[in-house]
């Protein structure tokens, strides 16, 4: 949003009528005209590789684990490490938590853990709702799961920040890097130079006007108004149904 101010303000104050693009940087992967933002893939990786330990912990004491993750108002890492890590619940703010969600994932695990289930693993977006917290779930969940099971939380916090950058990050960020470069060299000499920002579409590097970025983003959550993950969550949802218990037909 700073650079889309920088941009209109050009007419007022000669002195930013500058090239200016903007190359999308978050492991939130909350930015408009980027599937995949740089560092999101390497966050991504580092809370798969986080909640698989945590599994094998949950598997050999017969427990629930609810895992926060961090993604402000963006669901991405939410879901696509559940979908990654076999999750039977995933909660986003896009979707929001009700106590209807909740007793019907308390009756879900208890029927589960009562036919010999050992591991039920909810991934929870730190923003999903501000009053049905990781804290609240997780006593919840231990309260009414009595003796069937046991209930932890874990919290990855800054871990996810941490780590070197996946190939696919690193990829990535020289192929947006040059075409950068390329286009401030374009536009130095331009009487008009314009402001853009770039991404990935597709597989393609696109530029966009930052005259498109309010149009595209929603400023009260700071996310794209399209987010093309969240067509994964009927398949999160499908992979996470219980097996039939009855002979199949």
């Amino acid at each position: 949003m700073a650079a889309h101010r920088l941009c209109s303000e050009g007419e007022n104050c000669p002195a930013f009528t500058i090239p200016i693009i903007c190359l999308p940087a978050t492991i939130n992967n909350n930015l408009p005209g980027a599937e995949f933002s740089i560092g999101a893939d390497t966050a991504l990786n580092n809370i798969v590789e986080a909640i698989d330990k945590i599994k094998h912990s949950a598997v050999a004491a017969g427990r629930c684990f609810v895992v926060e993750v961090m993604g402000r108002y963006c669901g991405y890492r939410a879901l696509l490490s559940g979908l990654a890590s076999g999750a039977e619940r995933v909660y986003t703010h896009e979707e929001g938590v009700t106590l209807r969600a909740l007793q019907d994932d308390l009756a879900r695990m208890s029927a589960e853990f009562q036919h010999g289930k050992r591991l039920s693993l909810i991934i929870r977006n730190e923003e999903a709702n501000p009053v049905y917290t990781t804290s609240f779930m997780s006593a919840l969940f231990e309260v009414e799961g009595g003796e069937l099971f046991s209930v932890r939380q874990a919290i990855l916090g800054h871990l996810q920040q941490g780590g070197d950058p996946t190939p696919f990050d690193r990829i990535q960020a020289t192929r947006l890097a040059k075409r950068c470069v390329e286009f401030l060299i374009g536009e130095a000499g331009a009487a008009r130079p314009r402001g853009m920002f770039i991404g990935l579409q597709g597989g393609h590097v696109q530029l966009f006007s930052l005259e498109d970025f309010p149009r595209m983003t929603d400023a009260t959550f700071q996310r794209p108004r399209e987010q093309w993950w969240m067509e994964l969550r009927a398949i999160a949802d499908e992979l996470a149904r219980p097996a039939p218990s009855g002979p199949l037909a």
